[in-house]
C-alpha cells in the first residue's frame, strides 16, 4: 500500500511543534504494517542543507505562480519529497514566519503550493510512484483534498489529520481566482467559510477521512468549546471522524541509549536519573537539594496554560519546590516567567527558546513535568515524560486525558497510576494537583511506584500505526466498491 504524506514540517528535518514529529514518525512505524509511506515536505533553507543527496523526479514551469521542482531523498529511514520552490520557500525566518515573527503575507499561497503539487503527484506526476491514499496534516496541506475533489481526483481516498483545530487558515475571498480552482468550489460545500477562504474548513469538507490525534480531542472538537467555530461541519461528518493517539519515536526517545543526557538508565530503575537531576540542576543553576524538579517544555502560549505556571511559581517555591522551563512565545508569558526567575534565583530557572538536546537532559533529569494546557489535542510531551520516568501534570483534557492515568486512590490501590490529571483548568485547579504531587512525592514508595507504572506504558506507535493501517485498508476497500 503506497501513501503519499503532505507535511509542512517534519523531524528530524524541521520542527515547530508535535506536528513535525508525527510526520517523521508515522512512515517509519507502518513500515511493518505493509505500508510505504512518501513524504511531500516545503523545501525550506535548513531542508535543503540537511539532506546529502537529492534527485530531481519532477518539474513545474508555473506552480501558482512560481517554477518548482520535485526532489527524492532518503533521510534517517524517511522518503522524502521536496518541493523545491525558491520564490516560496527560500527565505530567512521559520517555515510561517519572518525573522521578526510575523507571517508570511503569501502563506495562502506557499502552502496552496504544497497542497497542488500533492494532488499532481497524485495524479500520477512521478514517474514510477503513485499513492493509493493521500493524507494530509492540518490547514497547511488540507488543500491537498480540495484540488482532488475539484481537479477529478475525487476517486482516490484522501485523510486529512487535524492536530490542532485552532490554526484554521483562514484568508479573504480575494485570493480564490489565484487558487487555479473552479467556480464551483467557493461554496458552502467546499472552500467558502463566512465569506472567506478556509483552508482546514475545504479540507473537512472534502477529505474522505478525518482523524484527530487522540480519540478524547476528536469528541471535544464537536462541541462548541472546542470546535472553534468549525463543530457543525464536524458533526456533519462525524461518521467519518476518527481518533487514534499519538505514539513517539522509542528510538529518539529512549533513556537508555540516549547521547543527550548525563548518565543512561533503564526503565524499572528510576534511581539511575540521580546523575541527570544533578547535570539538570547544574544547567539551569539550582540548589542541589531534595525538593522536587518540575520542568516545563512548550510553546508559552495561553492554550498551553503557561500563565497558570507563572501565577503559582511563587507557590512552588514556596513549599519547597524547584521549576525549570524551556519555551518561547508569548512575550507577556516569557516576562513572567523571567522576572519569576529572578525572584528566585536557584530555585527557579528559565531557558527562552528551542533546545532539542536540552528537552531530552530535562525529561531525564527533572522529578515531573507540567502540562496545564486548556485544550491539548494529543501532547507528547507527556508521553516522553512517562518514558522517562519524568511524572506528567496534566490538565484533563484531550490527548492528555487519554494518556496519562491520574494517581487517584483507585489507581494507586490497583497500581496502574502513571501521573496526575486535574480539572477545573485554572492556577487554583493545578495548585490542587500539585498538593497531591507534594504528598506523593514525599512518599517515596507511592512516588517510585507511579515513576515505573509510567515507564511501563507502551508510548510507541505500535498500536497506533495498526490503526492507521486499518483505516487506510477500508479506505481502499470502499474505493474499489464505488
Amino acid at each position: 500500500m503506497n501513501i503519499l504524506s503532505v507535511a509542512s514540517e517534519v523531524f528530524p528535518l524541521i520542527k515547530t511543534g508535535g506536528l513535525a514529529d508525527v510526520a517523521g514518525a508515522l512512515p517509519i512505524a507502518l513500515a511493518g504494517h505493509g505500508v510505504h509511506m512518501r513524504t511531500l515536505m516545503p523545501g525550506y533553507p535548513v531542508v535543503m542543507q540537511r539532506l546529502a543527496a537529492v534527485e530531481e523526479v519532477a518539474t513545474f514551469e508555473d506552480l501558482l505562480g512560481e517554477p518548482a521542482r520535485i526532489l527524492a531523498a532518503r533521510h534517517e529511514g524517511l522518503d522524502i519529497l521536496v518541493l523545491d520552490a525558491p520564490g516560496f520557500f527560500d527565505r530567512p525566518g521559520g517555515p510561517y514566519t519572518d525573522a521578526t515573527g510575523k507571517d508570511f503575507v503569501d502563506n495562502w499561497q506557499r502552502f496552496a503550493a504544497l497542497s497542488l503539487a500533492g494532488a499532481e503527484i497524485a495524479r500520477g506526476l512521478l514517474p514510477d510512484w503513485r499513492p493509493d491514499i493521500v493524507q494530509a496534516h492540518d490547514w497547511q496541506a488540507a488543500m491537498t483534498a480540495v484540488y482532488m475533489r475539484y481537479t477529478g481526483l475525487q476517486h482516490i481516498p484522501t485523510v486529512l489529520t487535524v492536530h490542532n483545530l485552532a490554526f484554521q487558515g483562514q484568508y479573504g475571498a480575494d485570493i480564490f481566482p489565484d487558487l487555479g480552482l473552479p467556480p464551483e468550489a467557493f461554496t458552502v460545500d467546499g472552500l467558502e467559510y463566512y465569506g472567506d477562504v478556509g483552508f482546514l474548513k475545504g479540507g473537512l469538507r472534502t477529505a474522505w477521512s478525518i482523524t484527530t490525534v487522540s480519540p478524547t480531542y476528536a469528541h471535544e472538537i464537536m462541541t462548541p468549546e472546542y470546535g472553534m467555530g468549525l463543530e457543525g461541519l464536524i458533526n456533519a461528518r462525524a461518521s467519518d471522524l476518527v481518533g487514534i493517539v499519538n505514539g513517539i519515536d522509542t528510538a529518539v526517545w529512549n533513556p537508555e541509549t540516549d547521547t543527550h543526557i548525563a548518565r543512561p538508565y533503564a526503565p524499572g530503575a528510576p534511581k539511575q536519573r540521580a546523575a541527570n537531576r544533578h547535570a539538570l540542576a547544574e544547567r539551569f543553576s539550582l540548589e542541589q537539594d531534595d525538593g522536587p524538579i518540575f520542568c516545563v517544555i512548550s510553546r508559552l502560549t495561553w492554550q498551553k496554560g503557561i500563565d497558570l505556571i507563572a501565577e503559582i511559581a511563587d507557590w512552588i517555591v514556596e513549599q519547597g519546590g524547584k521549576l525549570v522551563v524551556l519555551g518561547s512565545g508569548d512575550q507577556g508569558l516569557e516576562g513572567a516567567l523571567l522576572a519569576a526567575a529572578s525572584r528566585h534565583r536557584g530555585r527557579i530557572g528559565i531557558v527562552i527558546g528551542y533546545n532539542e538536546p536540552l528537552s531530552h537532559l530535562m525529561q531525564a533529569g527533572a522529578d515531573a513535568i507540567l502540562i496545564p494546557s486548556r485544550f491539548e489535542p494529543c501532547g507528547l510531551t507527556q508521553l516522553y515524560g512517562l518514558r522517562y520516568g519524568c511524572i506528567p501534570i496534566v490538565a484533563r483534557t484531550g490527548g492528555l486525558a487519554d494518556t496519562v492515568i491520574d494517581a487517584n486512590e483507585a489507581a494507586l490501590s490497583a497500581r496502574v497510576a502513571t501521573g496526575f490529571q486535574f480539572t477545573p483548568i485554572n492556577a487554583e485547579g493545578l495548585r490542587q494537583a500539585l498538593r497531591r504531587v507534594f504528598k506523593a512525592y514525599n512518599e517515596p514508595k507511592i512516588w517510585a511506584r507511579i515513576q515505573n507504572q509510567g515507564m511501563k506504558s507502551d508510548v510507541s506507535w505500535e498500536n497506533s500505526a495498526a490503526r492507521y493501517a486499518d483505516l487506510y485498508s477500508s479506505l481502499l476497500s470502499r474505493a474499489n466498491l464505488s
